[in-house]
């Protein structure tokens, strides 16, 4: 049997399940990431995080969303990693290298520069990325931008309002996205930024942390608040640094929950 030690951490709420693989190698089918995360019959988290030696840094995170998709950046779960191990490290994604550092009970996060073009993104054609043509009911035009997985913010006046749950899914498969979307509803109140988030393959979730730092770079882009910014989820509060040409900057807490063992081989 495939026996393993895995941590069940979250950032402001947003789960995962973590096993360092780096010693004993673990096969993760999209089918096994499902088991697991499946929170009735499985061990149960928005995403699973699978740790893997690396050629180019301290150690390399991949990501996979509770509906066994493989995606390229999160930020939440990059302060986890960096809580989990305790120590400053450089940690490889397919959404490039990013860099955490512990700061006290908190976590900071280089989460690299954030992209625009339209290729970036990416999306289905060239289009102005700074106000989509498009539409969703009242949510519409939208700013694209990329922080090693491709997110749409709108700026409402009461991002509470907003039925995402519903609206969320048909933006997030949208065929102007190739490679899906994460949504990014978001309302300012002076020098802070209230944000909720659908996440591409998890759905809705208490904190999302590369949506707060595309939120918070397109809000600073657009004039609407000045860096750094407070963004408020459901699960808590980070802090966005960034300025034009600079890697976006996130801090925030990482809470351990527990330790379980399992057969990997019951999840099939």
């Amino acid at each position: 049997m495939a026996k393993g030690e895995f941590h069940k951490m979250h950032g402001l709420g947003n789960d995962f399940v973590i096993i360092d693989a780096r010693v004993s190698p673990i096969e993760m089918s999209p089918a096994r990431v499902r088991a697991i995360a499946d929170r009735k019959h499985g061990i149960g988290c928005d995403q699973l995080i699978l740790l893997t030696k690396s050629n180019v840094a301290d150690v390399t995170m991949r990501i996979f969303n509770a509906d066994g998709s493989e995606v390229e950046a999160c930020g939440n779960a990059s302060r986890c990693v960096v809580a989990l191990l305790k120590q400053d490290l450089k940690i490889e994604t397919k959404g490039g290298i990013i860099f955490g550092q512990l700061s006290g009970n908190d976590v900071t996060v280089s989460m690299g520069e954030a992209k625009f073009e339209w290729q970036d993104i990416p999306l289905a054609f060239a289009m102005d990325s700074a106000s989509l043509p498009l539409a969703w009911e009242e949510l519409q035009n939208p700013m694209a931008v990329n922080m090693g997985n491709p997110h749409a913010v709108f700026f409402v006046d009461d991002a509470d309002a907003v039925d995402l749950a519903r609206l969320g899914p048909m933006i997030e498969h949208d065929a102007a996205f190739p490679e899906r979307v994460n949504i990014n509803v978001a309302s300012i109140d002076g020098n802070e930024i209230h944000l909720v988030v659908w996440e591409r393959g998890a759905g809705l979730t208490g904190a999302c942390g590369t949506g707060a730092c595309a939120t918070a770079v397109a809000a600073i882009k657009q004039g609407k608040v000045q860096s750094p910014v407070v963004v408020h989820q459901k699960g808590g509060r980070l802090t966005i640094a960034w300025a034009p040409g600079q890697p976006v900057i996130m801090a925030g807490s990482a809470t351990y929950v527990f330790t379980g063992h399992a057969d990997w081989d019951d999840f099939g």
